[in-house]
């Protein structure tokens, strides 16, 4: 039994790496886990998971809960209840910061998701070397990884791909110079699913006394992350990718590098002493947490991580690595579909219907009951290097399994015998 037919639950609570070991679920491929999500409907291939995941029922109940009998403010109230849910939201950022491998609960800060925490960084770090405020980021990246620091007055250096669509670190050795301040990379790309060297990437950022922030939102719910290992500066990822709400996200710090950052926004909860005269601000996280914060947002996504803890993310990352070779090899076997990207792409497979656009393609399959993302998937400067005005991208998660690549690939040999 593959990997793909046999992603099993770990036993409730388990460790991640202590999740039991794949092999033990019912041969329903991809049905062990799809009964958890109720958006996943009988007969419908939901493959568009790296735009967003669908929610277990375990993460709806918890935000129902959440908003009902247990609801109050957080952090301001001296009666019981918003004491009770101070206590709970502060426990889900230290259940989040040590899902990302974080030791001190206090590096997390909360934010609306990645774009929000790139721009943190992109417009409040103070750089180093007297002020320099210059970025290498890649070919590759998403446009929250390269508008934010245009914005913010930042001079943006592109790193060069390798052949087959992987950040050539290389490249990027030859590129750095003590003048840049930070490098930004995605850990895994939105479009091709190829993964850093995340360690080697530090390593060069680090020899030119640069900051390494990565874009982990494709990572975060695919592959175990531990940021000390990673030897990254900054970790940004959204909570919807990770099964959980959307509206939340954080953003991983160095206590050191947090605390040399001003606010981004000001008002109340971030503040140490306000006067007409001046106003002193509180220390990180709460320093970037202006206003009442996205609280059932913040306990919705302990409650994914939760939910996601039972399955085992070593059991996660098993499963979409064997769902995406198999995708790549049954969609190499159809006459007129170009992949992109590294065979050891992970979650992501990226293709095109030679002569078809791919909103075509994604309105034909979405006939089938097969949902795909199709255009230039927030990442126009890669479709340059791709050579393709867009590309049609299918990526998996807990509820995938091989009938949904099978729908996929009748599907695309519908849309070739249309288009002939």
């Amino acid at each position: 039994m593959t990997a793909a037919a046999s992603i099993a639950p770990a036993q409730a609570g388990a460790a991640n790496d202590k999740a039991r070991p794949l092999g033990a679920a019912p041969a329903s491929a991809g049905a062990t886990h799809r009964a958890d999500f109720p958006g996943i409907e009988p007969g419908w291939h939901y493959l568009d998971t790296a735009a967003t995941a669908q929610k277990p029922q375990a993460v709806i109940d918890a935000m129902t809960r959440d908003y009902g009998k247990r609801y109050a403010t957080v952090h301001r109230g001296v009666y019981a209840r918003s004491a009770d849910m101070t206590t709970a939201y502060e426990a889900a950022r230290a259940k989040i910061a040590a899902f990302i491998g974080a030791t001190d609960a206090n590096e997390l800060v909360f934010t609306r998701g990645a774009t929000e925490s790139i721009n943190l960084v992109a417009h409040q770090y103070p750089g180093v070397k007297g002020g320099g405020r210059r970025v290498l980021v890649s070919q590759l990246e998403h446009h929250s990884n390269i508008v934010p620091w245009q914005l913010a007055g930042w001079q943006v250096d592109v790193c060069p791909l390798t052949a087959n669509g992987c950040i050539d670190l290389d490249a990027a050795e030859a590129m750095l110079t003590p003048d840049h301040s930070m490098v930004a990379f995605a850990h895994i790309s939105n479009v091709l699913g190829s993964v850093l060297d995340c360690r080697r990437a530090a390593a060069l950022a680090h020899a030119v006394g640069a900051k390494l922030l990565l874009d982990g939102c494709q990572a975060v719910p695919r592959t175990r992350v531990g940021v000390a290992a990673l030897d990254c500066d900054f970790y940004a990822f959204s909570g919807h990718k990770l099964y959980g709400p959307t509206g939340i996200g954080a953003l991983w710090g160095r206590a050191e590098l947090l605390e040399s950052m001003p606010p981004l926004h000001g008002g109340g909860a971030m503040i140490d002493q306000v006067s007409f005269a001046g106003t002193t601000y509180a220390p990180p996280p709460a320093r970037f947490e202006a206003g009442t914060p996205h609280i059932t947002g913040a306990l919705g996504l302990a409650a994914a991580i939760d939910y996601v803890e039972t399955i085992g993310i070593d059991s996660i990352e098993a499963h979409e690595r064997d769902l995406t070779k198999q995708a790549r090899d049954a969609l190499r076997s159809i006459n007129s579909v170009r992949l992109y990207g590294p065979e050891d792409a992970l979650g992501i497979v990226a293709f095109n219907v030679e002569g078809v656009h791919g909103h075509d393609v994604g309105t034909i399959l979405d006939e089938g009951g097969v949902a795909i993302r199709a255009g230039h998937l927030c990442a126009q400067p890669l479709m340059e290097w791709l050579q393709a005005d867009s590309v049609c991208r299918a990526s998996f998660g807990v509820y995938s399994g091989p009938d949904d690549i099978a729908a996929l690939v009748a599907g695309l040999e519908r849309v070739r015998k249309l288009f002939g």
